[in-house]
């Protein structure tokens, strides 16, 4: 058994911002459904901890937690991050 890979606390688990697209945070989780699970990832600001950017599909790849990300920027682009 290898060791496994932590990501760095680059925030200090100081989940603060004094302004929106200052922190943001992200997770992904799934819903079992009769169809099988729905993935979901969500990007959050902190400030405020609203929902900036989420994408949801059947299967758990690369791409399409990606494009939370990109909806996210391009959110923050148009002022509504």
């Amino acid at each position: 058994m290898g060791r496994k890979r932590v990501a760095p606390d680059w925030v200090a688990r100081r989940f603060e911002a004094t302004g929106p697209n200052e922190l943001w945070v992200a997770d992904i989780t799934y819903v079992p459904t009769l169809s099988g699970f729905l993935y979901v990832a969500v990007v959050l600001d902190v400030f405020g901890w609203r929902v900036v950017g989420w994408a949801m599909e059947t299967h758990l790849r690369a791409e399409w937690v990606i494009e939370a990300l990109h909806t996210a920027v391009e959110r923050a682009g148009e002022g509504r991050g």
